[in-house]
């Protein structure tokens, strides 16, 4: 089984066919999709989706405000919402389900807000005690979580005391950083400022004790706009999307 989490960047826009193609030749059973709105653009994103076999899917879409950045879970699997008491209360950046696979799990889609916001360390705070207090088997959490181990996941000083304790935390938990957990010290980035051009590891999948004996391999890739390998990084969006093979 595959899962694809990839931060799309602004809904999608005219890139949306190119991001279908790239999907399509990943050829996952689940993506979960950071920066999907209510815009024309992403709903024909859905759409496609629905087309290609993701029949089953949630989002956290506003009509309302078609322009909020927000999430959305296609999956070939079977879907069912999960509603917790203390789950994050940012609206739109947190999603949980029960995937009705031959072994059933439950997976987490997240995106937390920047720290320059004020929202960011209470996000934070709400994952920890959903990961301390998880009764529901087997889980995954996904995600673009703009964090990052400090001196290891950035090519320039930006993650803090606080993002390592939230790390620590969420592994002192039972939840490993999946890609860390096959690569402990490998540098790489999936997202780069615009600005100085610095890169950062900001996209990640925490993996409990109960689903970690499932995880296969883990991987990032950028998304092309074709078959052509030169094109530009950033061609499809500035995030490079995390890939996961899990054992059914």
């Amino acid at each position: 089984m595959r899962l694809v989490s990839w931060n799309i960047r602004a809904g999608g826009g005219s890139r949306v066919p190119a991001i279908l193609d790239q999907i399509s030749r990943w050829s996952p059973d689940l993506a979960g999709i950071c920066e999907f709105r209510a815009t024309p653009a992403s709903r024909a994103l859905a759409a496609a989706l629905h087309e290609m076999g993701f029949v089953h899917q949630l989002s956290t879409a506003d009509p309302a405000l078609p322009a909020r950045n927000a999430l959305l879970l296609a999956s070939r699997l079977p879907l069912r919402r999960l509603l917790l008491r203390r789950g994050p209360s940012e609206p739109g950046r947190w999603l949980l389900a029960s995937v009705q696979a031959c072994r059933p799990f439950s997976l987490g889609v997240m995106h937390l807000p920047n720290m320059v916001t004020g929202r960011k360390l209470g996000f934070m705070d709400a994952v920890a005690e959903v990961a301390g207090s998880w009764r529901r088997g087997p889980g995954l959490l996904v995600g673009d979580t703009n964090c990052g181990w400090p001196g290891l996941d950035e090519e320039s000083p930006v993650f803090g005391p606080r993002t390592a304790a939230w790390l620590d935390g969420l592994q002192a938990r039972g939840w490993r950083d999946a890609f860390r957990y096959f690569h402990p010290r490998e540098r790489v980035y999936t997202w780069y400022s615009p600005n100085a051009g610095n890169g950062f590891r900001l996209d990640q999948a925490f993996v409990n004790r109960a689903m970690l004996p499932r995880l296969r391999a883990v991987r990032y890739e950028w998304g092309q706009a074709g078959l052509d390998c030169e094109t530009r990084r950033d061609a499809l969006s500035d995030h490079a999307a995390l890939i996961l093979e899990i054992e059914d």
